[in-house]
């Protein structure tokens, strides 16, 4: 990986709302592979999902910004709020390349968003741009049959042995599967848990996020 100056993780998504799982893989995995910088980008909204209309991209990237105030490493971006009209992943993650010419760069993603690759524009170009990182919970029944022979020879099962800074120096564009953060929560059992007027939503996410979902009176 000669001239590689930095190694910056960047994590899209709807983020509606930013909850504590989001930020355990920031704080993850910006401790595990080395990072330089964690970059949270927010969609304007998601192309392959136009039937489910998300909070107004303002109000989250809003509480990302809250969310990632203290945290120097962790940074929200507007990349893909500044320009709806293009908002496939393939598109952005071509931008950055242009522009971090002496970066490497990783792309999280969850493992829903992995179960659900195929539904994306691009998406074998997706998996081979950059390294990807796939996100999933402990015992999780993850699986690979949905992708091609020539993506399934790119991935890297980190779940057995851990995350080895070796492991990820050694090897080029690469999937990395982990298991490494241990929080789960989702954000739409805490969108359900406000619609149904409970409390427990708020043990999910920042005070800071919390305060801002109840000014804005967001998810009623």
């Amino acid at each position: 990986m000669s001239g590689i100056a930095k190694k910056i993780a960047f994590f899209g998504g709807s983020f509606d709302p930013p909850h504590n799982g989001h930020l355990a893989i920031a704080h993850v995995l910006t401790a595990e592979f080395g990072l330089d910088e964690f970059v949270f980008i927010p969609a304007f909204h998601a192309p392959h999902k136009r039937d489910k209309k998300p909070t107004s991209a303002f109000h989250r990237f809003a509480m990302l910004a809250l969310a990632t105030i203290d945290e120097p490493r962790i940074v929200v971006s507007k990349m893909e709020l500044d320009v709806p009209e293009r908002p496939y992943t393939f598109e952005t993650l071509g931008r950055l390349i242009s522009e971090l010419t002496e970066t490497r760069i990783f792309f999280v993603i969850g493992a829903d968003s992995w179960t659900d690759i195929t539904t994306w524009r691009e998406w074998e170009t997706v998996l081979t741009m950059v390294d990807i990182i796939v996100v999933t919970r402990p015992d999780y029944n993850i699986g690979f049959e949905h992708v091609t022979d020539a993506i399934r020879d790119r991935i890297v099962d980190l779940r057995a042995d851990g995350i080895n800074p070796d492991t990820i120096d050694e090897t080029g564009t690469s999937i990395f599967i982990t298991d490494e953060v241990q929080v789960d929560v989702s954000a739409t059992e805490i969108r359900r848990s406000l619609r149904d007027g409970r409390m427990d939503w708020r043990a999910g996410v920042p005070d800071e996020v919390a305060k801002y979902i109840e000014k804005y009176e967001l998810y009623k």
